[in-house]
């Protein structure tokens, strides 16, 4: 897979890698969308949440156009949104209880 000029100015974040480990990263990519069980308007809401979840700006920009091109509507990505603001929410929750555990406290109980 040779790269072009375009591919490049397209993808600068993958500069940093040889272009072995390119290949290897998007030969990986491209068999998580390749056809299965979850058709691809899901697959690109999927990614939607963990793009948000891993704040990877680039990534979030392409989801959502994909998942447009594949048919989601405004209020599918808006409910992916939701979806993934919950997780965020709920990995605090999760680790406020770890803060209690470790002072030894039951605050509002």
């Amino acid at each position: 897979m040779a790269e072009t000029e375009e591919d490049q100015e397209k993808w600068p974040s993958y500069t940093m890698l040889e272009e072995r480990m390119r290949r290897i990263y998007f030969r990986f990519y491209k068999e998580t969308y390749r056809k299965s069980k979850i058709d691809r308007k899901n697959k690109e809401l999927i990614a939607i949440a963990a793009s948000l979840g891993f704040s990877c700006e680039g990534c979030l920009d392409g989801h959502i156009e994909k998942a447009l091109q594949y048919g989601a509507s405004e209020d599918e990505i808006s409910e992916s949104i939701a979806i993934a603001m919950g997780v965020a929410a709920a990995s605090v929750v999760d680790q406020t209880d770890r803060v209690a555990e470790r002072l030894k406290l039951k605050h509002f109980e």
